[in-house]
């Protein structure tokens, strides 16, 4: 059970306690994410912070970049701030680049909450508390999985270059392969253009006859991969696993030519920060006292994708 911890010992009192506490319709709490509520990782998050905000009757307002793009969600996290929200929820996936912005919001006295990336940076910019997996320990238990299953010699796709996540995600996966003795390359691909990344990893694939694993940081690198494996021949021979559920990813899992899914619960990511923020709001209180609230990872197979898939289509897994 989490343990509930005051506000005050998070280093500033809340808005509660400031005499600023407005009724529920008239909060406002605004996500300004990496990722667009089109993405279909995203668009669960989103999901699921709709349907905290109507279950606590709050306003919710959903923002991000039509790109992964780090000078224009810096420049959302400003306006948002001039704003002056009630509660701020934002991704960092490159602290460096959103150091300023998002210190400019807790320094105005906007309560923050991250999500997703920032687990390792969060408490540096004052931020309250962070919901999502940490990223180096599931790259790692992906890497087990894959070592498990005999890999040795394995691709990590990364599809965001400049997002710190999915190079703790490598780092994770290399030191899990390295222990059982085996290595990892990273491939850099962009989704902009899906053929030139099936033709990057099928590359990687026909030059490198002895690469035997692959894992994807995500079911938009998880696409073009299963179509290079097929394209060369190698489906079957290479274990495959991803990061996140999409109904393609699961029905891939169905079908058997995925090992895993490594499910971070993005649903929940949405959810509970809407939540949290209402109570911090209303209580000065905040689950386990500002430590990282953990949705994954967790691991969905050919055993259990079929359950999962119902979910997956309903937008909330």
């Amino acid at each position: 059970m989490l343990a509930l911890g005051l506000a005050a010992g998070c280093g500033r009192a809340p808005r509660a306690a400031q005499g600023r506490n407005p009724e529920r319709d008239t909060l406002r709490i605004v996500f300004v994410t990496h990722g667009q509520s089109s993405d279909p990782f995203w668009s669960v998050v989103a999901n699921g912070a709709n349907d905290a905000a109507r279950d606590l009757g709050v306003q919710l307002q959903y923002q991000a970049p039509p790109s992964f793009d780090m000078i224009e969600q810096s420049n959302l996290i400003r306006s948002t701030t001039a704003a002056r929200p009630h509660g701020l929820v934002v991704s960092i996936p490159d602290p460096d680049a959103l150091r300023a912005a998002i210190t400019a919001a807790t320094g105005a006295g906007i309560p923050v909450i991250s999500i997703n990336s920032g687990a390792d940076v969060y408490r540096q910019l004052g931020i309250l508390a962070h919901v999502g997996q940490t990223e180096y320990e599931a790259g790692y238990a992906g890497g087990e999985r894959l070592a498990a299953a005999g890999v040795r010699r394995a691709l990590c796709i990364n599809h965001e270059v400049g997002n710190s996540a999915q190079d703790q995600r490598c780092r994770g996966l290399t030191d899990a392969l390295r222990k059982a003795g085996g290595s990892v390359r990273v491939l850099a691909v962009d989704l902009a253009d899906p053929d030139d990344a099936q033709q990057r990893i099928a590359g990687a694939l026909r030059t490198d006859p002895r690469l035997d694993g692959m894992l994807a940081l995500g079911p938009a690198g998880a696409d073009p991969a299963l179509a290079a494996l097929r394209a060369t021949g190698r489906a079957g021979s290479v274990s495959f696993g991803t990061f996140d559920l999409t109904p393609r990813v699961l029905q891939a899992l169905q079908a058997g030519d995925l090992l895993f899914a490594i499910d971070q619960q993005q649903y929940l990511q949405g959810y509970l920060p809407v939540v949290l923020l209402v109570k911090y709001l209303e209580t000065g209180t905040l689950p386990g006292g500002g430590d990282i609230i953990r949705t994954g990872p967790g691991f969905v197979t050919r055993a259990n994708a079929a359950a999962v898939l119902e979910l997956t289509r309903r937008g909330i897994r």
